[in-house]
């Protein structure tokens, strides 16, 4: 846990050109602690968990069916758990790419779990 906070801090310290590349009212910090700390994704490091948090974002942008993106997470982290591949989904998108949350919430519309 403690190399995970060293890992996400140094990131966050070495990488200002991440943090100064993020859209107005994106929060990199809140989404690297909410998504390696919480057990069940196991990016092997903050780059990779900014990597993938960032490529929902453009599969969200793209109009991908928020149906197609669950799947596509739950596919990604190999598990049945559709709550598993939803927070991950709103974090990046709530942290990340805030301006897609109204297309998030669009699709999303009627979604029903499976």
């Amino acid at each position: 846990m403690k190399a995970l906070v060293s890992a996400v801090a140094s990131v966050l310290l070495a990488g200002g050109a991440v943090i100064g590349a993020a859209p107005a009212g994106a929060d990199v910090v809140a989404y690297l602690v909410n998504v390696t700390v919480r057990p069940g994704y196991n990016f092997p490091n903050a780059d990779a968990a900014l990597g993938y948090g960032h490529s929902i974002c453009d599969r969200v942008a793209a109009k991908m069916s928020y149906a197609d993106l669950v799947n596509q997470v739950k596919a990604d982290f190999r598990t049945a758990d559709y709550y598993q591949g939803a927070y991950l989904i709103n974090q990046a998108v709530n942290e990340l790419c805030p301006a897609q949350i109204w297309q998030l919430r669009q699709s999303a519309a009627g979604y029903i779990p499976t």
